[in-house]
């Protein structure tokens, strides 16, 4: 299942690609054969979009990797640095936006709104099908690498319906000011993501409870197995996106035989697999090897 998930992701990403790279290429050229800076400065915009786009699907092609000596969990962990570096990107572009449109509002260009209405409808109609396929084709809710990428494309989408507005508005009010206006109203809600990923990526990096996994819960499930009588020592983390780890010590109670070893792992393990938990590292330990009252280790 979670292979086939990835397959999607990264064919979704790999469209995605394409169909950006190959606008921003005909924008370069449209730019230049036409002289106008507003295509070329479009052009820049979604040289920005492939970027992150790439960065994710070599993200996904690099997670791929076996684990080895060197990287024992293998290099999954390439997919949040990705999601990481995206957010951090979308921070950028904001806080780029709202220093441009604060110069734009103390000194207003001429704009022309002609040409700028013609390639934000363009722009507009290109990030909605690159959108539709990511949504459609990827897992942008459960991968954070997969969000990351889509993100970006509907910065750039929220960034068309802006210009198309403001565009308007110059073009029939005669309102100059509509164009920084709605440039940091885009910016803000770019900003906002870009926090959130960043902060989910942060998360996953510093080894953080999953998200929607309750610890208490996943204690309460161990502890459904009659013969153990409490844990300490738990640690519950995530890997990478939909790829969660589980380590504890519990304690068994007395007069345990420990040939039943085997069947109370399996028990637990099967009853944490319910619970999203894919892979967990359980030693169990009789009740005379100093028990400890404290669930999380302090040391």
């Amino acid at each position: 299942m979670e292979e086939q998930k990835k397959k999607q992701n990264k064919k979704a990403l790999f469209i995605s690609f394409l169909i950006i790279g190959t606008y921003m290429v005909v924008e370069v050229m449209g730019g230049i054969l036409t002289n106008s800076l507003a295509l070329l400065s479009d052009a820049g915009h979604m040289l920005s979009d492939t970027f992150s786009l790439g960065i994710a699907l070599l993200a996904f092609m690099v997670s791929a990797r076996l684990a080895d000596a060197k990287r024992t969990y293998g290099n999954k962990r390439f997919e949040i640095l990705a999601a990481l570096l995206n957010g951090l990107l979308l921070i950028v572009m904001s806080a780029y936006i709202f220093l441009e449109a604060t110069r734009r509002i103390r000194k207003p260009p001429e704009i022309r709104t002609g040409g700028m209405l013609a390639i934000s409808i363009l722009g507009l109609a290109v990030n909605i099908t690159v959108a539709l396929v990511m949504h459609k084709r990827g897992d942008v809710k459960g991968n954070l690498n997969m969000r990351g990428a889509f993100l970006h494309v509907m910065s750039d989408t929220l960034g068309s319906v802006g210009a198309i507005a403001s565009a308007l508005l110059v073009l029939f009010c005669g309102w100059t000011w509509a164009d920084p206006v709605a440039s940091m109203l885009v910016a803000f809600l770019i900003l906002r993501s870009g926090i959130r990923l960043s902060k989910e990526a942060v998360h996953v990096l510093m080894e953080g409870s999953p998200k929607g996994i309750n610890p208490e819960q996943v204690v309460t499930e161990i502890l459904k197995e009659e013969r153990i009588q409490s844990v300490h020592d738990f640690h519950l983390w995530t890997i990478t996106s939909g790829f969660h780890a589980l380590t504890c010590h519990a304690v068994v109670s007395e007069g345990f035989d420990f040939k039943e070893a085997g069947e109370v792992l399996r028990n637990v393990e099967d009853s944490l697999r319910d619970l999203g938990i894919r892979h967990a590292t359980i030693q169990l330990e009789p009740e005379s090897d100093g028990e400890t009252d404290s669930l999380y280790c302090t040391s």
